[in-house]
């Protein structure tokens, strides 16, 4: 990288934090374009869907008469094979050629996860280093949003093209915040396909220097209480695993915590938590009434018989037993709830469906399985449908990235 050019990212960066958080990203899109003698420059922020880019635009009262108050207009581009979901697909810069322009479309991606596309308008063919450019600034641009969506709801309100219940906003508060993240030895991803009433799902993970950690847990019940239960259940197992108590202890906790606190008699979640050594491949599993983890191999699927344990919060002084697996190199890692299980979903093969979607990113699986399911079920599901997918390399260390993701994880493009 050029002097001048860390002084334009240094000065992007600057005007993204002099600006309030919901103008940092035209601050910064308003420098790119200025320092690239741009015709046009656009964010495209993934939907929450995971199956449509929106683009936010921001219009001034100033411009529209009669009105007294600025308008945020979010337009949503849905995914339909084209240029725009490829580029988000392959995590790979496009070049478009047009009528007197060109256009880029950059991934805006940190550590694998894809939050959208910068779109950037040029009046000439962009060489190599152009686009090489944008690329990199695409990536910085990804941070300015991780950092602004902390202070604002700008970004989570142009993701959601369809309206939350209470539920579905108190679940969605229970998830990671990045539902992918790349690492030297595996790839993580995680997706949730909402009940038409939120069935109380969640999955989770933390990355420590030497360890993964992950859990899928599935409260009873549908609705505010399901919500409610699942909160006892996520935040009894995050505060035991910050607290550094291994898997048999988190269990145990939580199951005392949801048979004490929950506001349902009866309430109970099921789960399976995970823990995995990076330098060895060592995978620690605990399954607490839950759909038994699949792990698919060598063009195989298998369950992976564990312990057998009640739900948490079914019994208080339940004493808690877990299993293991050694994971070898191109393992995949697949934990469902049975959201993926029950009525018209039990009609999907689920074997069959894994091994025909091995050759994508997780972040590609996780969808295409989510959409397989609706395929089979309809728009609208009986109860939560979520999935963690996790490809194992073995080797511990740095990844390998560029602006971002990985390109050589990326999913293979459709011939």
């Amino acid at each position: 990288m050029e002097d001048s050019e860390r002084t334009v990212l240094a000065e992007m960066l600057q005007s993204a934090e002099d600006a309030a958080p919901v103008e940092a990203v035209e601050a910064v899109t308003g420098g790119i374009a200025t320092a690239l003698n741009a015709l046009g420059v656009s964010l495209l922020i993934a939907d929450l869907s995971g199956r449509a880019l929106v683009r936010l635009t921001h219009q001034p009262a100033a411009d529209r008469p009669g009105h007294l108050r600025d308008e945020e207009v979010a337009e949503v581009l849905p995914f339909d094979g084209g240029p725009y979901e490829q580029a988000v697909r392959q995590q790979a810069t496009l070049v478009l050629p047009g009528e007197g322009r060109w256009r880029l479309l950059a991934p805006v991606t940190e550590r694998g996860e894809a939050i959208g596309l910068l779109e950037i308008d040029l009046p000439d063919e962009p060489d190599a280093e152009v686009i090489a450019r944008v690329a990199r600034t695409a990536h910085a641009l990804a941070f300015v949003i991780i950092a602004n969506q902390r202070h604002t709801d700008l970004f989570e309100w142009g993701q959601r093209t369809t309206p939350f219940t209470l539920s579905a906003e108190i679940q969605r508060r229970l998830l990671p915040a990045s539902f992918t993240c790349e690492a030297g030895a595996f790839t993580l991803s995680g997706w949730l396909e909402p009940a038409a009433s939120v069935g109380g799902d969640t999955f989770d993970y933390s990355v420590a220097r030497d360890v993964l950690h992950v859990s899928v847990t599935d409260a009873m019940g549908h609705g505010v209480a399901s919500a409610l239960t699942a909160t006892l259940g996520v935040g009894s197992l995050r505060n035991t695993r910050r607290r550094g108590m291994g898997l048999t202890a988190q269990a145990e906790e939580a199951n005392a915590t949801i048979a004490e606190h929950a506001n349902v008699r009866g309430a109970y979640v099921t789960a399976v938590l995970g823990r995995i050594d990076l330098p060895t491949g060592r995978c620690e599993l605990l399954n607490a009434g839950h759909i038994p983890p699949m792990l698919v191999r060598d063009g195989r699927v298998m369950p992976l018989e564990l312990p057998a344990n009640f739900p948490l919060g079914m019994f208080p002084d339940e004493r808690f037993r877990s299993g293991e697996v050694s994971l070898r190199p191109d393992d995949r890692l697949v934990v469902v709830t049975d959201g993926m299980r029950e009525r018209n979903a039990a009609d999907l093969d689920l074997p069959a469906a894994l091994l025909s979607i091995a050759h994508l990113h997780p972040r590609e699986a996780v969808r295409a399985l989510s959409d397989a399911v609706l395929a089979i079920t309809g728009p609208v599901l009986a109860d939560d449908a979520t999935l963690l997918i996790i490809d194992w390399y073995g080797s511990h260390g740095p990844r390998r990235s560029t602006a971002g993701a990985d390109a050589t994880r990326a999913s293979v493009p459709p011939r």
